[in-house]
């Protein structure tokens, strides 16, 4: 049983599950996205993802419902719920615990419930508190998802999988479970499988904070930053993990940044600084072209409004901000994505590049590398080949 079993993490999960011969069952508390799984419609795209829903759908081994009772004929209770953070960017603890408290009156004892969600250290032994003073015998374990958005299948196949509990009898639970996925799993204690998944996003946060930190100060000079990247890591191991530039967001990268922040009392000088130069990135982009153009008789359009290239979901997208600064800058700004559908304010790409002056790509989508158009191209990710600086 998936709970939250419709949304990026969770729905992936629960359709590898089922695709290995598991009988599964999703509990989700947004009936349209219910409505959608169940009549075998993905509610975002996922690469492999419709096919396989297909596929479990009719062999009759994926139950999806909006009823929480379903969660009392389950073995395997997987929690997958959102963690956020506020205004303040200060993690809530209880996003979680409260979670397994509203599906307390469907919990029974010997099931293992497997907490899955990204999670403030020591939640895991916070929810391990309030299932024993409920006294129904219930076990828990922390198995964090590993993958990355468009690369579930085949990452939940191929990646080991952390997994973590208090005591050898549900820790053996869950390697059995996920070893239905993957032949290696990674034994750790639940705080430090805690603290793997956020360094895990940490890390990667910090080095796209590095790569845009070098991408300024090389355009600063008149110089092309992914002509430099391309070079200096050419057949050259010790660098071959820089990234290139762009923006840095989506659903996870800042959130657990700050969530770890937290945990050290603030004292996180890396992660601070990092969050200021990919937050800032797209207020530097604007500043660049204020200097270069009078925007406020141009026409903007914003090529991609996705965090991530070849994706549909705008969470946290930094091509938003971009586009709320220029709305304040330039006389008009328009916004096209190919891949997005929840945002009724896009205009269709060929508007776009008819009526803009001024074209930024905001997000990396591979079809940009071609696109013919005979107006200025602002390409921070270098996906067009460099395109033009800021």
């Amino acid at each position: 049983m998936v709970v939250g079993g419709c949304g990026h993490v969770g729905l992936p999960l629960a359709l590898a599950f089922a695709d290995r011969g598991l009988a599964v069952g999703i509990y989700d508390i947004d009936p349209a996205a219910v409505a959608k799984v169940s009549s075998g419609t993905m509610p975002f795209d996922e690469p492999g993802a419709p096919e396989v829903l297909g596929r479990v759908l009719a062999a009759g081994r994926l139950e999806v419902t909006a009823d929480p009772s379903v969660v009392a004929r389950a073995e395997h209770v997987i929690v997958v719920v959102g963690t956020p953070v506020d205004e303040h960017l200060n993690p809530d603890p209880q996003v979680v615990p409260a979670a397994v408290g509203a599906l307390a009156p469907h919990l029974r004892r010997g099931q293992l419930l497997v907490l899955r969600s990204t999670v403030f250290p020591g939640v895991t032994e916070l929810v391990e508190r309030r299932v024993a003073e409920m006294g129904i015998g219930v076990e828990v374990a922390f198995c964090p998802e590993r993958i990355a958005e468009g690369k579930a299948f085949p990452e939940l196949f191929e990646l080991p999988q952390i997994i973590s509990a208090r005591t050898p009898g549900p820790l053996g639970r869950a390697r059995k479970l996920f070893e239905a996925l993957t032949t290696e799993t990674v034994a750790m204690a639940p705080e430090e499988a805690e603290l793997a998944k956020l360094f895990t996003n940490t890390y990667r946060y910090l080095k796209f904070a590095l790569a845009n930190q070098l991408y300024m100060m090389a355009n600063d000079f008149g110089l092309d930053y992914e002509h430099i990247r391309a070079g200096l890591t050419h057949n050259y191991p010790r660098a071959a993990d820089l990234p290139a530039a762009g923006f840095a967001a989506g659903p996870c990268l800042l959130k657990d940044t700050m969530q770890l922040a937290a945990f050290n009392n603030n004292n996180f000088v890396l992660g601070h600084a990092a969050m200021m130069v990919n937050e800032g990135l797209p207020l530097y982009v604007v500043d660049r072209l204020a200097r270069r153009y009078d925007l406020t008789t141009m026409t903007v359009g914003i090529l991609g409004m996705a965090f991530k290239g070849e994706s549909d979901d705008i969470r946290s997208s930094l091509a938003y901000k971009l586009k709320r600064i220029l709305r304040f800058k330039a006389g008009t700004v328009l916004c096209t994505d190919p891949y997005v559908h929840t945002d009724p304010n896009l205009v269709p790409e060929p508007e776009v590049l008819e009526r803009s002056d001024l074209l930024v790509v905001g997000a990396p989508h591979r079809r940009y590398a071609n696109l013919a158009t005979d107006k200025p191209v602002v390409d921070i990710w270098g996906v067009r080949g460099g395109g033009v600086g800021v």
